[in-house]
């Protein structure tokens, strides 16, 4: 990793000379999922990091694809690396990849309409001082960016060893009408116990908050219908 370490985050609202598709439809997954025919990403780790997620979800959901969305250049490149010296040895990871891109500008551009089952939102940069709040991966704005890709039924997972970013997250997604508040243990009841390990302790930011002994901040929402009602 020495050789791919760069600033801990990247501003969003910067000119990042980003190459990103004119709408989901212009973009060849194949290139990312080879051993796949016609097939799209259902899970979405934004702001992926070193990958520790994928890598981890990867074998375990082996006939789902998973893509990891990374703003910062040499970290993208140490993921891309990482899954191609995967693929070399074994099977297990031809399910995963790694796009460079911006999130918070150029989500829908990746994904179409309810396309996405997971979205992933683990350890995100707290933007602590308040007028970088606007920076910050949960806002009202993107919030409905996230309803738009996300399928009804999906879920988006937020963990944080920040407790005040864990009020801000939670306090935004409670006041959206297309998010609903999910318990842990009903989750692991529907059988989501494998992504919640991950999500707790897969990221490289998860392993340090546990050797500092920090605390860890999880909350998960389902995205919901909301019936419209026909005004004559």
């Amino acid at each position: 990793k020495k050789h791919y370490r760069q600033r801990a985050h990247a501003n969003p609202f910067s000119d990042h000379s980003l190459v990103y598709p004119s709408s989901p439809d212009s973009i060849d997954w194949s290139s990312h999922y080879p051993a796949f025919v016609n097939q799209r990403p259902s899970f979405a780790d934004i702001g992926c990091g070193f990958g520790g997620l994928l890598i981890t979800l990867a074998p375990q959901f082996p006939d789902t694809l998973i893509i990891g969305l990374e703003i910062r250049v040499q970290v993208t490149q140490y993921v891309h690396d990482r899954i191609t010296a995967l693929r070399a040895t074994t099977d297990n990871y031809q399910n995963v990849s790694v796009i460079r891109a911006n999130a918070m500008k150029f989500l829908p551009n990746f994904f179409q309409k309810a396309s996405l089952t997971a979205l992933f939102f683990l350890f995100p940069d707290p933007h602590f001082k308040i007028r970088k709040h606007k920076a910050r991966i949960i806002s009202p704005t993107l919030l409905a960016e996230y309803a738009y890709v996300l399928a009804p039924g999906g879920i988006v997972y937020t963990i944080t060893d920040v407790e005040d970013l864990a009020q801000w997250m939670r306090t935004h997604l409670d006041a959206h009408p297309l998010f609903q508040f999910i318990e842990e243990q009903e989750l692991r009841k529907e059988g989501k116990g494998p992504i919640l390990d991950a999500v707790y302790g897969s990221t490289e930011e998860g392993k340090k908050v546990e050797r500092n002994a920090g605390g860890k901040w999880l909350a998960c929402f389902r995205r919901i219908e909301v019936k419209r009602i026909n005004v004559i």
